[in-house]
């Protein structure tokens, strides 16, 4: 019996060309031709694997694989679809399934066209492709060789060729090739989701500019952007129109290179992807963006060496890692140098040796050149993964002045190199490879140093410490007393007692050694407040009861059925039987014209009383109370929340809200998540901030005066305003924290000493001026 042959062919480069495997009868047809009408028999086509998925099985048992495919460039109309959908059944499933990958070329024949479910979501042909030995497939596959995975290797008899779109002709709903230089961008970052995100603006010869994010779940998957300059190439982004920009995304099959912009570097693509082209024509693509931005961009001087910096200067650092540490829960240190000396004292960050990581002796031997950094908030994690000795560039790195509180014109200024929370201004960390072209020149320079001439010697450190002044036995005892905080900043600072400070003018900065005598207020929940930094105004935070009597208010104006279903939301009504017969109404957000699971859902509700509020913010994501007004859904009352996500309930500003109705989400419903401040934006609201202020009365044996503590109240006790009134766990420990700062009937000599940082400010109070005084960049010492 004659053994039956599979419709699969497996084709390799040196079997030739892949049209001459084909029957000459057959023709190719574009992705834009592929109608149901049309006669398959006598036609091919042909797609790059964008995508391949696991085989899977049906519910009849009949195995089933799945690939995307992308046709390729020399059958692309002006369309913006460029793939489609193709599925393998039963054998020939399972066949495929083995030995397509991505970056494959496929050719198909004998396929069944039928009408595609998912294209309004994936944004694929709106027919797919099926095949199955039964209706006589027959699938030709030239897998990839040397033309994938190395920037020497030529383009192969079938290798894919692209189109690049110039920035100034993009078109939104379209998935497009492009290259640009990046003009600015941000280190990738987590996202509030479980996604990374970056953002990169990129330009070309064209003049016109294209803002990206790009998110992925795999960090090493987006591009590896070193600086301002670099040139990239994506492949498969999706362009969209916003705020009436184009705005560039993920789409699938989306891939990027990134070159060093520099003119005569090396040409090193740099991306984690083992599959990708890089041409004859890449290169001279990459040559002219980078004559260009040469002599058309100003992207020098970003990059300064410590030697350089200016005092209140925000620059890029490229150095190396010689130390790190954690200082606090919400800073951590690093010590880097770059060769060069910076020409001001700059700011030397006190830990223990022992939480110092690092060799000792390099430490030491590089102690005059090199600068500590504090990192804050969201790039802890990052400093705290980073390997001593790797190198780094450090975007957007602040050198913070700093004065002597007391001190006269004639007296040295301080910097303090700080790495700010946010990602604003492209901050950040980027560990840069030793192959990296300014590592290389970063090295050379650095092993060209003489390091005996720049250290002070053994013996002139000696003689330093020589010449100090002695402590009197009882103020040395008196400072040897451990504190109960530390500071975060301005270590250099001499104590300063309280009568002095009383005595002086401000503004002023200080650093004190006192004692907590009292504190208000006594209940310590109520000294977590809202606060709008637009108007400076403070207010209280809602109780049950005013919550209550506003929502029972509201409920009491009858929704409008006019206003159910829309193309942005779907509406349905719930019967309430008690405590009396009425309606609640909810309307569904949809997200990308989709509705979403319940835990990922944002609705608006209608005539909800505060018990049923509680209810739905515990099944749903998102909860916004609003009524019918005019026509028009609006927000219930400015003085109920605007949003309330699980436990935390937002407040917006009476004062300097511009309320919207509520059709201004709309502009927000293809973004990944329901924030906040999106949805604040969307619907012109100033978002008030929980915050927790507290006035301490400060003793020091010389004098007694009241400080604030709230800018950095939660630094100081290293807890979460908007937290506290959420966790009871937290309300425990700040109870805890008191009491051991102010220990209940015991003798103000048996308290604690703290060591703090306090300003002087001048403040009216109707005609009246007057001094106040404010405690920073202090922290309570954990386990105290």
């Amino acid at each position: 019996m004659k053994k039956k042959i599979m419709p699969l062919h497996l084709l390799k480069e040196e079997n030739g060309t892949l049209e001459a495997h084909l029957p000459g009868h057959l023709q190719k047809i574009c992705l834009i031709d592929l109608q149901p009408e049309i006669d398959q028999a006598n036609t091919y086509f042909m797609g790059l694997v964008l995508i391949n998925y696991p085989l899977t099985k049906l519910g009849n048992g009949l195995e089933l694989f799945k690939a995307v495919l992308e046709e390729s460039v020399e059958g692309k109309s002006s369309s913006s679809i460029t793939a489609i959908n193709a599925f393998f059944f039963g054998k020939l499933a399972e066949e495929c399934a083995k030995v397509v990958h991505q970056g494959d070329i496929l050719v198909l024949t004998g396929f069944i066209l039928t009408k595609s479910p998912t294209s309004r979501k994936d944004g694929r042909h709106h027919y797919q492709l099926e095949l199955s030995e039964d209706s006589g497939t027959t699938v030709y596959l030239f897998g990839r060789s040397g033309a994938i995975g190395t920037s020497k290797a030529g383009p192969s008899s079938v290798s894919q060729k692209y189109t690049y779109t110039p920035l100034n002709q993009l078109k939104g709903g379209t998935i497009v090739n492009v290259y640009g230089v990046v003009k600015f961008f941000k280190p990738p970052y987590r996202s509030k989701g479980t996604d990374y995100c970056s953002v990169v603006t990129i330009v070309d010869q064209s003049n016109a500019k294209l803002t990206c994010m790009l998110f992925s779940g795999n960090l090493d998957t987006l591009p590896k952007i070193y600086k301002i300059g670099d040139i990239i190439r994506f492949h498969r982004i999706k362009i969209q129109e916003f705020n009436n920009e184009m705005q560039g995304i993920t789409s699938a099959g989306f891939s990027a290179l990134v070159f060093d912009g520099t003119v005569g570097t090396p040409i090193i693509p740099r991306t984690s992807s083992k599959l990708f082209h890089y041409t004859s024509e890449d290169q001279k693509m990459l040559e002219i963006l980078r004559s260009w931005a040469v002599n058309h961009l100003s992207i020098g001087g970003l990059t300064v060496k410590l030697s350089a910096v200016q005092p209140m200067q925000y620059f890029d650092l490229t150095c190396q890692l010689v130390g790190k540490a954690e200082v606090t829960v919400q800073s951590f240190l690093l010590k880097v140098w770059d060769g060069t000396e910076c020409p001001y004292p700059s700011w030397k960050v006190f830990v223990e040796d022992d939480a110092l990581e690092g060799d000792k002796a390099v430490i030491h031997q590089l102690r005059n050149l090199t600068a500590d950094i504090l990192v804050y908030d969201n790039h802890l994690q990052v400093a705290k993964s980073l390997m001593v000795g790797s190198f780094l560039r450090i975007h957007s790195l602040h050198a913070k002045l700093q004065t002597p509180s007391h001190g006269t014109e004639t007296e040295a200024l301080y910097i303090e190199f700080q790495l700010h929370g946010g990602t604003g201004y492209g901050r950040g960390i980027t560990t840069l490879p030793e192959s990296n072209y300014d590592v290389k020149d970063l090295q050379k320079y650095m092993d060209s140093i003489d390091l005996k001439e720049s250290q002070c010697s053994e013996d002139t450190f000696l003689l330093e410490l020589e010449g100090q002044e002695l402590l009197p036995c009882d103020a040395l005892e008196r400072c040897q007393q451990s504190s109960v905080t530390i500071l975060t900043a301005h270590q250099h600072l001499k104590k300063t007692s309280l009568k002095t400070i009383l005595s002086n003018k401000a503004p002023q900065k200080y650093c004190v050694r006192v004692k907590l005598k009292t504190y208000e207020p006594k209940k310590l929940y109520q000294s977590v407040k809202l606060y709008c930094p637009k108007c400076d105004s403070l207010q209280e935070v809602p109780g049950e009861n005013d919550l209550a009597s506003i929502l029972q208010d509201c409920a009491t104006k009858h929704p409008n059925a006019k206003l159910q279903n829309t193309s942005w939301y779907k509406s349905t009504v719930w019967n309430v039987e008690h405590p009396k017969e009425r309606q609640l109404v909810i309307h569904f957000v949809k997200r990308n014209e989709m509705l979403q699971n319940p835990e990922d859902s944002l609705i608006m509700i209608e005539d909800a009383v505060l018990h049923e509020v509680y209810r739905l913010s515990q099944r749903f994501g998102s909860v916004i109370p609003v009524i019918s007004k005019g026509g028009h859904l609006s927000l219930a009352d400015i003085s109920a929340p605007y949003l309330i996500q699980g436990k935390r309930w937002y407040y917006g500003c009476k004062h300097c809200s511009n309320l919207k109705y509520m059709e201004c989400l709309q502009s927000i419903t293809k973004e990944n998540f329901w924030k906040p401040t999106s949805i604040a934006k969307a619907l012109g609201i100033e978002p008030l901030h929980h915050v927790l202020i507290m006035k301490f009365t400060l003793d020091d044996g010389t004098g007694c005066l009241d400080a604030y503590l709230w800018n950095n109240s939660e630094i100081f006790f290293r807890i979460s305003a908007s937290e506290i009134l959420i966790d009871e766990t937290l309300q425990e420990k700040l109870e805890m924290i008191m009491s051991m700062l102010c220990p209940a009937k015991q003798n103000l000599d048996d308290h604690p000493w703290l060591e703090c940082c306090i300003k002087s400010y001048n403040t009216k109070g109707g005609m009246e001026s007057r001094v106040c005084y404010q405690i920073f960049d202090t922290v309570v010492v954990e386990n105290i």
